[in-house]
């Protein structure tokens, strides 16, 4: 199983940034899907998720600027980031909760990471 993302880059305050994750690989079943994000020096922190059925949590500071979706069939994530601000820079991580064929219950996998730079 693997979890590739894309996405990402510089981009001025006021922006828009999309990025994108797939899972491929022996799997079963995708269950919840998300973004998390991480700064030097700080611990990783929830961006947003999507339950399988859609159900969508925010952390606060990105509600109203960030909407997380998903397509089943593809095994995909997205993240629309709008109105990006300075302190939304960070480096970026989708993380998907996999079943797979081999496995008894679900596994963490994070994707590789993509930066995201917000400056004038």
């Amino acid at each position: 199983v693997q979890v590739a993302q894309s996405g990402g880059g510089l981009v001025q305050p006021g922006g828009s940034l999309r990025l994108s994750c797939a899972a491929s690989g022996n799997i079963y079943r995708v269950h919840t899907m998300g973004w998390y994000r991480q700064t030097p020096g700080k611990k990783r922190e929830l961006v947003a998720t999507i339950t399988s059925g859609g159900r969508t949590n925010y952390a606060e500071s990105v509600k109203g600027r960030f909407t997380i979706s998903r397509d089943n069939a593809k095994k995909s994530v997205y993240l629309q980031m709008n109105n990006l601000k300075p302190e939304d820079t960070s480096v970026y991580y989708c993380n998907a909760d996999i079943t797979d064929y081999n496995t008894d219950g679900s596994l963490d996998y994070w994707g590789q990471g993509s930066q995201v730079t917000v400056s004038s």
